[in-house]
């Protein structure tokens, strides 16, 4: 008599949510630590927006964990989606912020154009850092990958959830999707949109001659269809 097939393993999910729209953007200022101002009264719609549709449809309810980066905008928003996820208490991880701006941070972004573009992010060096003590797109990357795969780690078999920013939902495309640090192509983020990676086991997942390895899978990008109708 044969033994039924062990059941395979569960994957791991991330799913990463932008955070809502911030006022940093609106008031046109690098927003890190000191120049992020939290979400604008449309940021507050679009997350309340994301709410109800988590809560109508529970398609996250399995949640086990939520992250979210250091930066108010994310936290509010994190805060604002949380009973949706079974009330979960978001871990503020400030590796999941967006790109370091060093001293550049809090100045208006014409300001910073004059300062720095020229020297950082405009120049196509993915290793050169945007400010003298900020970071580049390459350690941006790393630093996210890092992150990341540690979450998927620790929470092996889970789905997590990440409230973070547009710069770290591109970075998954060269940590997890292992593209280049300067793809041929751009990408549009909007605010509370949700973008799913999965990591699906299988045997001898382990990188030895003669294995298959797994490999993460985008299930989905930028699903923003709870903003439709939003004015």
């Amino acid at each position: 008599m044969t033994s039924a097939a062990p059941a395979a393993p569960e994957p791991t999910r991330l799913v990463l949510i932008r955070h809502g729209e911030s006022r940093s953007t609106i008031d046109r200022v690098v927003g890190g630590h000191e120049g992020c101002g939290g979400l604008t009264d449309r940021g507050v719609l679009q997350a309340k927006a994301l709410y109800e549709r988590l809560d109508r449809t529970g398609e996250l309810a399995g949640a086990t964990t939520l992250l979210t980066s250091v930066l108010p905008r994310a936290i509010q928003t994190a805060e604002i989606i949380a009973p949706a996820l079974g009330d979960l208490t978001a871990e503020q991880q400030c590796d999941l912020c967006e790109i370091h701006p060093g001293e550049g941070d809090g100045l208006t972004w014409e300001e910073f154009g004059t300062r720095y573009r020229p020297e950082g992010l405009a120049s196509g060096n993915p290793y050169t850092p945007m400010t003298p003590d900020g970071e580049s797109w390459a350690s941006f990357f790393t630093r996210v990958g890092d992150a990341l795969l540690r979450a998927a780690a620790d929470h092996a078999g889970e789905t997590v959830v990440v409230v973070c920013h547009g710069g770290v939902i591109e970075a998954t495309f060269a940590t997890l999707g292992n593209l280049p640090l300067r793809r041929p192509f751009d990408v549009r983020i909007e605010n509370t949109s949700l973008t799913s990676w999965s990591y699906h086991p299988v045997d001898g997942d382990l990188g030895n001659a003669g294995h298959r390895l797994a490999r993460w899978r985008l299930d989905r990008f930028n699903d923003s269809a709870h903003l439709a109708g939003l004015d």
